[in-house]
């Protein structure tokens, strides 16, 4: 063989560095546009934000007033010698002692926290019931108890172990009893939230039982029944617990209605997690009977070339602060150009999406009309990934509230007048229906699957149930009530 040369003639597509970084900004949501801008600003001397002239007025007028303030305490003091040192005839550590109340991120060496910090940020069961358990006067022996069994409690506030677990762990104390450990439970169980620290269902429901006044209406059927017929009432034999409990309809009624009441999940009333709050891309309202959407400015802040910088520029020179500053300037020109492309991608999609769920906003969600993503990019002249890549993790400020673009795509289910009605309209109607059925006797999913055929959806019974389990609707047996 010998080596030889070859023209070839192909077609291949080539992502440009600056390609890569528009898709990759159209994919990303609000709050990590907001990271990316704000890391580009710090590593872009070209770029900067494009702030309104009235809040440089504003910074202005601050700081003349601070340096004015500045100027009349000078003048105050001018006319007096103080000296760097003042004498003082006691030292700090001669009445206080050190290291007592020093304090790292909000918390001081002891393990209490300071009200600042508690208010400051969330905390979770244990930081809660810690903090409460050294508030109350205990032994070290009784405290290490108490302890072990807060470790011992998940998230929902049930002790997760037997009170003999406890006690093996208690293992290096051989003075520890079983009683020790039980008591220690009912000095968790007294503390906030209520219920923390039972071992089941029934346990938790008498714990906040007991905590009730005892004038509460029907607080002591409530105890009984909760107590001895929990079974009963999980299985929804309510003709049994009246013959059981010797009580009438609506006085059965009334003591299920106050266990309703009850927190099953005690330890849930404390969050461990900072509640994130969600930043509508696009707002959606109606002028004059018109359908207008609108980007939501304050979700991406204007960027612009700083002038200073740019004119610092020169063609002639080869040097490398030259050549950087020429490779800053089209990297900000390019961002600030992917940054405009992005939100007007996002514009047009909104828009086109609002067109075709024009019903929904009129008249709710059993008006959504089917759409998927080809639709939306069949209209628009776009490829599906780059829809996919807007309506993820976009959200859209509407009069009937807050959605994810994502929301308003839906599979179709055909109707027997040759149409198609879309799979949010369909949980719609279920939810409906489920709505207004009669308490005694609730629709099974044969049933709501014979009544949307009535109305031209055809849906089998594993479809409604499908429906109904994702809007996390118990089945009809567990929907049973008195009334």
């Amino acid at each position: 063989m010998k080596p030889s040369l070859q023209l070839k003639v192909g077609q291949n597509l080539t992502m440009t560095p600056q390609l890569q970084q528009a898709i990759r900004l159209l994919q990303l949501s609000s709050l990590e546009l907001q990271t990316e801008i704000q890391d580009a600003l710090e590593s872009n001397m070209m770029l900067e934000l494009d702030e309104e002239e009235n809040v440089d007025e504003a910074a202005a007028v601050e700081a003349s007033t601070s340096d004015q303030g500045e100027r009349e305490l000078k003048t105050e003091v001018a006319g007096e010698d103080i000296p760097d040192d003042l004498p003082v005839d006691t030292a700090w550590d001669d009445i206080y002692e050190g290291g007592g109340y020093s304090r790292t991120g909000g918390e001081m060496e002891n393990g209490y926290q300071g009200l600042e910090g508690r208010d400051g940020e969330e905390r979770s069961l244990r930081e809660h019931l810690l903090w409460q358990l050294n508030l109350t006067p205990t032994s070290d022996t009784d405290r290490a108890i108490a302890t072990a069994i807060i470790d011992a409690l998940d998230d929902d506030g049930y002790l997760t172990c037997s009170l003999e677990d406890i006690l093996a762990l208690m293992g290096e104390d051989p003075g520890v009893e079983l009683d020790e450990v039980e008591a220690n439970l009912h000095l968790i169980q007294a503390m906030e939230p209520t219920g923390v620290g039972a071992r089941d269902l029934r346990e938790c429901l008498l714990l906040q039982l007991r905590q009730l006044d005892a004038a509460t209406p029907w607080r002591e059927e409530a105890l009984v029944l909760v107590d001895k017929h929990l079974d009963l009432l999980a299985a929804r034999d309510y003709n049994l617990l009246m013959r059981r409990m010797k009580l009438g309809r609506s006085d059965l009624s009334e003591t299920v209605a106050l266990i309703q009441s009850l927190n099953p999940r005690p330890g849930g009333q404390v969050h461990d997690q900072a509640i994130q709050y969600v930043t509508p891309d696009v707002y959606v309202k109606k002028v004059r009977g018109t359908w207008r959407v609108e980007l939501n400015s304050e979700a991406m802040p204007r960027l612009r070339i700083n002038a200073d910088y740019a004119s610092m520029i020169k063609r002639a020179d080869n040097s490398s602060d030259n050549a950087s500053l020429k490779a800053h300037l089209q990297e900000a020109r390019w961002f600030i150009k992917s940054l405009q492309s992005r939100s007007e991608t996002l514009l047009r999609v909104a828009t086109c999406i609002v067109e075709r769920q024009r019903a929904f906003l009129e008249y709710g969600e059993e008006a959504m009309k089917p759409l998927v993503l080809h639709d939306i990019a069949e209209a628009l002249g776009m490829h599906e990934s780059t829809i996919s890549r807007v309506t993820t993790r976009k959200y859209m400020h509407t009069p009937r509230g807050v959605f994810e673009l994502k929301y308003f795509f839906s599979s179709h289910v055909s109707t027997e007048h040759g149409g198609a009605a879309s799979s949010t309209a369909i949980r719609a109607l279920i939810r409906k229906l489920i709505g207004a059925e009669t308490p005694e006797r609730p629709l099974s999913d044969s049933k709501i699957a014979s009544l949307l055929g009535e109305q031209g959806i055809n849906v089998a019974r594993r479809t409604v149930a499908k429906y109904r389990e994702a809007m996390a609707i118990p089945p009809s047996n567990e929907r049973k009530r008195l009334f």
